[in-house]
C-alpha cells in the first residue's frame, strides 16, 4: 500500500522562515507562533496519515454506488467524517459565529494539502461544503446564513456547486435550467446538471445545493443567470427537516479517477429553490469563492505529487537495478538501488523541486487571500487575482505531470495496481479540467486578468520581483549566481512575454490568445522562481544564525539551485513559441484536420 507523511517542517519552515506570519499584520497572523501551527499541523498529519489515507485505495478499488436513488459512499467514509467533524476540523477557517474556529485560510489551506494528498476523493465532500458555505456567506441573506452555515460549517450538512449542464461547460450563458418565480418568494428550478462533485451521498442529514439557473424573462446569456439555494430534503422555521425536495441523482458518472467521490448527475423537477444574491448576478455571487476554489485545486495538484514523490522516493531506495557508472555502492548486493543512477535523481530532482515550490506558491497566495478578506488589502486581492489562474493552471497541469514521473521511477511496476502509483496520476488528472479548465484558466490570464486595473497588478508583480533581486543581489556571490541570475533573465522573459502581447494582440488577438497557455506556463515558473529565491535566502539566514538541523536548509538550498538551474530556463521557450505568433497554429482550414 502506498504510504503518505504530512510534510510539516516544510510548511513550518514556509510559515515561520519565508512568509514570516507573525510578523504580519493581517489580523489573526499575531496568535500563529510556531509553537501552535506545530499542534495544529501535528494533529491534522495524524488525521491525514491514520484516518484518510488508509482509505485512499479502499474509495479508489471500491467507488460509490447508487441503490434506491442513495449513492453508498466506501466503506469507512462516514466514520471517518464523523472524526473530522468532532475534531472540528470541518470549520477551521470559518468564523466562529457558525460554528467554525475562524483560523486564517493559510492555515486552512496547509492542513487541507495534507488531507488532500492522503485522500483527494474523500476531502472534496468537505471541499464542496466549504466553497458553498462561503458563498452564503458572502451573498446570503441574515436568514440565510443562520438557517444553513452552522450545520454546514459541522458538515451536519453538505453542500455543492451545479454550474454544468450537457450541452454547456465553461459557456454557463447556454444552460437552460429554469428558476419560475412563486408567489411566496420561493423559485421553482428544473433542469438536468452533470458532473456534481459529491452531488448525492450517504454521510450527512442533508445537502444544499447551489444551483445556476435562469429566470424567465432575464437578460439572454450569461448576464441571465442567477444562483439558487435548493436543499435536498426542506428545512422547517425550527431547523429541522422536513419534506424531499424535487432534486434527485440520475446517475454516477463513471470516471478515470477520484472514484470515492460520487459525481452525480442531477436532476431537478420543480424543486423549491431560494435566490442566493440578486438575481440576474448568479456568477458574481458564484465567482465570489473562485480564488479560493481555484487556489484549493491547484493545492490539489501540488498534495498528489507531493504523495506520488513521496513513494517514488521510497522506492528508488529499495529497488535494485544497475550498478552505478562511477563505481559500485552496494557491494553485497546483486545491484545498487534505483537511486544512484542520474536520470532517477533528475526526475526525483524535478518532484521535489516542485512540490515544495508549489507549497510555497499556494500559502503565498492562501495568505494574500487573507490580507484581501482580513484586511481589506485590495493591492493582495488585486495581486491574487491575477495569480489565481497560474496557481490553477500551472500548478495542476505539473502536478499531474510529476504524478506520471513518480510512476515512471517504478517502470513496469507503476503500471500495474500493486504499488497503487496510478491512483495518485488518475486523481490528479481532473484537476485540470474543473474549476475551469485550464486552456479557460490561461485565457482569462491573458485575456482579462493581465489588463485588470490598467495593468497595474501585473506591474506590481514585476516590481516585486524587481525590488527582492536589487535588495538580495549582494548577499553573496553564490546567492547570486544561483538564484539572482536566473530569476532576472526568466522576470526578463515573462516581461517580453507580456510586451508581445501588447505590440501584436490588438492586432491580431488570435497571437495573444495562441501563446496565453505557454505565458501561464512561463508566469509559474517566475513565481516558483522567485518564492525558491526567497526560501534560499531563508535557509541562508538560518545556516548563519547556526540552526540545528543544517541539513534540511542545506537540502533546501541545494533543491532550490536545482529548480533554479534546470527548471526556470523553460521560460526561454515559452517566450519563443509565444513570439512565434499565431500564424503557424491557425494555418489549417478546419476541414484539413
Amino acid at each position: 500500500m502506498p504510504v503518505y507523511n504530512a510534510p510539516i517542517k516544510d510548511m513550518q519552515f514556509l510559515l515561520h522562515d519565508v512568509l514570516n506570519v507573525t510578523g504580519s499584520s493581517v489580523p489573526g497572523y499575531g496568535e500563529l507562533d510556531s509553537d501552535f501551527t506545530n499542534a495544529v499541523l501535528q494533529e491534522a498529519g495524524k488525521i491525514a496519515g491514520e484516518v484518510l489515507q488508509p482509505l485512499n485505495v479502499v474509495g479508489d478499488t471500491e467507488g460509490c454506488r447508487l441503490e434506491n436513488g442513495v449513492v453508498r459512499t466506501p466503506t469507512g467514509f462516514k466514520a471517518a467524517l464523523d472524526q473530522m467533524k468532532d475534531g472540528a476540523w470541518t470549520g477551521l477557517d470559518m468564523p466562529e459565529q457558525y460554528g467554525g474556529q475562524n483560523m486564517p485560510y493559510v492555515i486552512g489551506t496547509a492542513v487541507g494539502e495534507m488531507f488532500s494528498g492522503a485522500n483527494m476523493a474523500f476531502v472534496m465532500y468537505q471541499g464542496l461544503t466549504h466553497g458553498a458555505a462561503s458563498a452564503i456567506l458572502a451573498h446570503g441573506t441574515d436568514a440565510q446564513k443562520d438557517t444553513y452555515l452552522p450545520k454546514m460549517i459541522a458538515c451536519e450538512w453538505t453542500g455543492t456547486m451545479n454550474l454544468t449542464e450537457s450541452h454547456c461547460g465553461t459557456d454557463l450563458g447556454l444552460m437552460r435550467t429554469k428558476a419560475e418565480p412563486q408567489d411566496d418568494g420561493s423559485y421553482k428550478i428544473s433542469g438536468e446538471k452533470i458532473f456534481i462533485s459529491a452531488g448525492e451521498h450517504d454521510m450527512a442529514d442533508n445537502i444544499i445545493h447551489l444551483v445556476l439557473a435562469k429566470i424567465p424573462g432575464g437578460p439572454d446569456g450569461i448576464k441571465g443567470v442567477s444562483l439558487f439555494i435548493v436543499p435536498k430534503f426542506m428545512v422547517n422555521e425550527d431547523g429541522s427537516l422536513g419534506a424531499r425536495n424535487g432534486v434527485s441523482v440520475g446517475n454516477i458518472e463513471k470516471k478515470m479517477g477520484i472514484h470515492g467521490n460520487s459525481t452525480c448527475v442531477m436532476n431537478y423537477d420543480a424543486a423549491t429553490g431560494y435566490l442566493l444574491g440578486n438575481a440576474h448576478k448568479g456568477l458574481r455571487a458564484m465567482f465570489t469563492m473562485m480564488n479560493e476554489a481555484r487556489l484549493g485545486v491547484g493545492m490539489q495538484g501540488v498534495a498528489q505529487a507531493e504523495a506520488a514523490y513521496q513513494n517514488a522516493v521510497v522506492y528508488a531506495k529499495d529497488r535494485l537495478q544497475g550498478r552505478d557508472v562511477t563505481g559500485i555502492k552496494n557491494p553485497d548486493g546483486p545491484a545498487d538501488p534505483l537511486i544512484v543512477h542520474p536520470d532517477i535523481r533528475r526526475s526525483l530532482m524535478d518532484q521535489k523541486s516542485f512540490t515544495e515550490g508549489g507549497r510555497a506558491f499556494l500559502l503565498w497566495g492562501a495568505s494574500m487571500i487573507d490580507a484581501a478578506h482580513r484586511s481589506g488589502d485590495k493591492d493582495a486581492d488585486g495581486l491574487v487575482s491575477l495569480l489565481t489562474p497560474v496557481i490553477k493552471g500551472f500548478l495542476t497541469d505539473e502536478g499531474y505531470d510529476m504524478t506520471v514521473r513518480a510512476q515512471q521511477v517504478y517502470g513496469g511496476h507503476g503500471y500495474i495496481e500493486e504499488h497503487g502509483m496510478s491512483q495518485f496520476t488518475r486523481d490528479a488528472r481532473i484537476a485540470q479540467i474543473y474549476e475551469g479548465a485550464n486552456g479557460v484558466q490561461a485565457l482569462d490570464l491573458v485575456g482579462r486578468k493581465l489588463a485588470a486595473d490598467g495593468g497595474k497588478h501585473v506591474m506590481a508583480f514585476f516590481a516585486l520581483v524587481k525590488t527582492f533581486c536589487a535588495e538580495n543581489g549582494d548577499i553573496s556571490d553564490d546567492f547570486s549566481a544561483d538564484f539572482i541570475a536566473p530569476l532576472k533573465a526568466a522576470s526578463k522573459d515573462l516581461q517580453a512575454g507580456a510586451m508581445y502581447f501588447m505590440q501584436n494582440g490588438m492586432k491580431n488577438p488570435n497571437n495573444a490568445l495562441s501563446g496565453s497557455y505557454d505565458f501561464m506556463h512561463m508566469f509559474g515558473h517566475v513565481c516558483l522562481g522567485l518564492l525558491w529565491a526567497q526560501m534560499g535566502k531563508a535557509a541562508l539566514g538560518a545556516l548563519d544564525a547556526g540552526a540545528s538541523d543544517a541539513a534540511f536548509y542545506e537540502t533546501k538550498l541545494a533543491t532550490g539551485r536545482y529548480y533554479m538551474a534546470r527548471r526556470l530556463p523553460a521560460t526561454t521557450l515559452h517566450l519563443a513559441r509565444i513570439t512565434s505568433g499565431a500564424d503557424t497554429v491557425m494555418a489549417l482550414q478546419a476541414d484539413q484536420f
